[in-house]
């Protein structure tokens, strides 16, 4: 009975969490004196070789647009998940 009413608290605290920054994301894209709601990550390619080493390409800086919250809104990843990641993307 206590593992239920547990897993409950937990589900509504993250459905909770959720509604507040979806909540606060769409009112900071509707209002813009209210800040930005996107934000932008800069990264840079990669091509690995055979021999292991990697030839980083910094002639053309890649941007990818963020999302300034905690969770996925519009398609745009967390900015600081996107941060997170390393700033140097390898392509195959």
């Amino acid at each position: 009975m206590k593992a239920k009413r547990t897993i409950a608290i937990v589900a509504a605290v993250l459905i909770g969490v959720f509604a507040a920054d979806s909540m606060l994301f769409s009112y900071r894209t509707s209002n813009p004196s209210a800040g930005d709601a996107l934000g932008t990550v800069t990264f840079y390619y990669a091509a690995a070789h055979k021999d292991g080493k990697a030839e980083v390409y910094f002639d053309q800086p890649q941007t990818e647009a963020c999302a300034h919250s905690l969770f996925p809104h519009m398609g745009y990843k967390p900015c600081w998940y996107a941060n997170r990641k390393n700033s140097v993307r390898t392509i195959n």
